[in-house]
């Protein structure tokens, strides 16, 4: 079964030495969302384009989602279904319920939806993301029915992290795979 990666950039897309670049153009089996407006997004707007990308696919799928699109993934999942998603890489997700982790213009796709996904998944934290607590995030994730993978302090598993193709990254999403598979 040939699997694809669908890579869900969150607020300001993934710049040119964020991890999800380096994926996409590492992984021929990978496609990446890309949205009409970057830094100031509407979820309803959003939620149509990710939805979109997906009705377009036709192979086993892994989501592969950063930050706000971490929530983005929730709310699509609350409100649309396709059997090609198997599963969501779900990584640093931002606590768009809290402003003094998150910027105001995430606030409307607050609250973040708190329920199992239809669908395996783990979630990917570091100890000292300036988006959102620790806690927290461990909280979503047994919310969520996600796997937790703690991977130290890696600030916002993002461009400032310099984690180029995020080779540990890899090796979580490989495990993840071989255990939904």
């Amino acid at each position: 079964m040939e699997t694809q990666l669908l890579i869900i950039p969150g607020l300001g897309d993934s710049g040119e030495k964020h991890w999800q670049t380096f994926w996409h153009q590492k992984f021929e089996n990978s496609i990446r969302v890309v949205q009409d407006n970057w830094d100031e997004p509407l979820r309803e707007e959003w939620l149509e384009r990710l939805n979109e990308n997906i009705l377009k696919l036709n192979k086993p799928t892994i989501l592969v989602a950063h930050s706000l699109a971490v929530s983005l993934v929730l709310h699509w999942a609350e409100k649309y279904n396709n059997s090609n998603i198997i599963g969501a890489f779900l990584v640093a997700p931002a606590d768009i319920d809290s402003p003094e982790h998150t910027p105001e213009c995430t606030r409307n796709f607050s609250p973040m939806p708190l329920y199992k996904l239809p669908f395996p998944s783990v979630v990917v934290a570091s100890e000292n993301d300036p988006y959102s607590l620790f806690e927290r995030k461990k909280y979503f994730a047994e919310r969520w029915g996600s796997d937790f993978v703690n991977v130290g302090k890696q600030g916002h598993i993002n461009s400032d992290s310099d984690l180029k193709y995020w080779e540990d990254g890899q090796l979580i999403l490989q495990k993840f795979l071989e255990r939904i598979k």
